[in-house]
């Protein structure tokens, strides 16, 4: 396991969350723009890395909701490496499911 992955609605929450930790003396990172989420990342006393992901914007902000998954996205500051990291995924063969029960979905 790389790390543990928490969820919060915004960025207010999100700071919040950060303050506790750096009150704790766990040394939060500075918070990290992931292009679809924001990021906060520190290690727990038993030495697992937790991540603190805000909610948004979301996977839909540079693909449509159906869409999603029919292809590889990658953040603005690795498309230029696309070939490279395209060569060394396995090929992918997608199950058919019914996307638009997806659309419905909040959480």
């Amino acid at each position: 396991m790389h790390h543990v992955a928490w969820r919060v609605p915004d960025d207010a929450t999100q700071l919040g969350v950060r303050e506790r930790v750096s009150d704790a003396h766990r040394r939060p990172t500075e918070v990290i723009d992931r292009f679809w989420f924001k990021s906060v990342y520190f290690l727990e006393p038993g030495g697992v890395l937790f991540e603190i992901a805000t909610d948004g914007p979301g996977f839909a902000v540079d693909e449509d909701l159906a869409a999603l998954g029919d292809k590889l996205v990658l953040p603005p500051w690795l498309e230029s490496r696309r070939p490279e990291i395209e060569a060394q995924l396995p090929p992918l063969h997608q199950a058919k499911t019914n996307k638009s029960d997806w659309a419905d979905q909040t959480d």
